[in-house]
């Protein structure tokens, strides 16, 4: 009689066994990490070389060039419901960040069994999370993204080469998913065929071209090349994008916007008027002016890296963690690399500026605490070897 019980207990102890490796086996939903496109945000067209378009197009969000000089195709019947930028200060910033996000996005790890390499995009229904193609992405037919029930849930694809879409094409959002939480990094050019239906920011290294009556939900980026247009509508309206004001002027009881980082190395530099720019290296109003009067911020800053076994080609992330953190601005020896208003407040440093140099982190708080700046030097291999400052980075107002 002793011995049923041993064997009930037995049995019961394999069932909570079989039950939790049930449980294991199911994967948790990982979205990946936001992207910021800091000043690139309000442009739904901005390229390098040219923008140009024929027909009927439509663009709700500003229009840019920098640092080529041609815009063709954008009067009427064109609207654009959006400032223009041709090679100006402004649009030099934008390419800048938007280089920033291609390369955030570009460095974003690949869980098991999302590479797609060799696949087609069409007729899937995918979480939220970063996908991978070695070589070429084609869409043929509708892709489904479910972001479960999470409006933030963020969609990274990162292409080795091209995007193309074939006629007809389609990307429907489903469970919150939103246009403005995908990202497309191309590692060349993206075509979009006649009649697609598309959504998220595509940030081409090249060039983007749409066909006849393309849409799109979100931001087109060329960070290399030319966007070229046919009768086409860019939407990014429900991502809360504002329009820049021209060059040159700033809206009443506002101050220019404010990155600090040098445009992408185009061998140009953005044109002057005679008196020195915007320096946009100031730093938000000091804490002090809060209307809160507690002093219970406190922030902190530490790095890690994507794979330790190839630190060198994958860079680095830098964080920083606390509590009543309203804005962390991120340099990399003086240039801007990010200007985060929302958590995470993290930068990846690829590996191409993996050299030596010293990253700052200047963070001010919702209350009153002083701001404080952060900092780490590291010397190459980056992510291997990077080393806080001999002084403390945490800080406890």
């Amino acid at each position: 009689m002793s011995k049923l019980p041993r064997l009930t207990h037995a049995r019961r102890a394999g069932v909570l066994l079989a039950s939790g490796l049930a449980f294991a086996a199911v994967p948790a939903v990982a979205s990946a990490s936001a992207v910021n496109l800091g000043t690139a945000s309000p442009f739904v067209v901005l390229a390098a070389s040219a923008a140009t378009n024929t027909g009927p197009s439509v663009l709700n969000g500003d229009l840019g060039v920098y640092a080529g000089t041609s815009l063709t195709g954008f009067g009427s019947p064109a609207v654009v419901n959006g400032a223009t930028h041709d090679d100006d200060f402004v649009a030099g910033n934008a390419q800048g960040d938007a280089r920033i996000a291609y390369n955030v996005a570009a460095g974003q790890p690949i869980k098991l069994g999302n590479d797609l390499t060799g696949t087609d995009l069409g007729n899937r229904t995918l979480l939220a999370g970063a996908y991978s193609f070695s070589s070429s992405a084609q869409l043929t037919g509708q892709l489904t993204l479910n972001a479960a029930g999470d409006p933030n849930a963020q969609f990274v694809f990162e292409i080795g080469t091209t995007l193309t879409t074939a006629s007809g094409s389609s990307v429907r959002l489903i469970n919150g998913a939103s246009p403005c939480n995908i990202y497309w990094q191309v590692g060349s050019s993206a075509t979009l065929g006649t009649t697609t239906s598309f959504a998220g920011n595509v940030l081409a290294h090249d060039s983007i071209s749409l066909d006849h009556a393309a849409t799109v939900q979100g931001r087109l980026l060329a960070l290399g090349g030319a966007v070229t247009l046919i009768d086409n509508t860019i939407d990014a309206s429900m991502c809360g994008t504002s329009t820049t004001p021209p060059a040159g002027s700033t809206p009443p009881g506002t101050t220019p916007p404010t990155t600090g980082k040098t445009p992408p190395t185009t061998g140009k530099t953005p044109p002057t008027t005679g008196k020195t720019p915007p320096t946009k290296g100031n730093q938000p109003p000091d804490a002090s002016h809060s209307t809160l009067p507690t002093r219970k911020g406190s922030a902190k800053l530490k790095h890690s890296t994507t794979s330790s076994l190839t630190p060198c080609n994958d860079g680095f992330t830098a964080t920083v963690s606390g509590r009543e953190i309203k804005r962390v601005v991120f340099t990399l020896d003086g240039r801007r690399l990010a200007n985060l208003l929302s958590s995470p407040f993290r930068v990846h440093v690829p590996a191409a500026f993996a050299g030596s140099g010293h990253l700052k982190a200047r963070v001010t708080f919702k209350d009153a605490t002083r701001p404080r700046t952060l900092s780490m030097r590291y010397r190459a291999c980056a992510a291997a070897v990077v080393k806080p400052r001999p002084a403390p980075s945490t800080f406890t107002g």
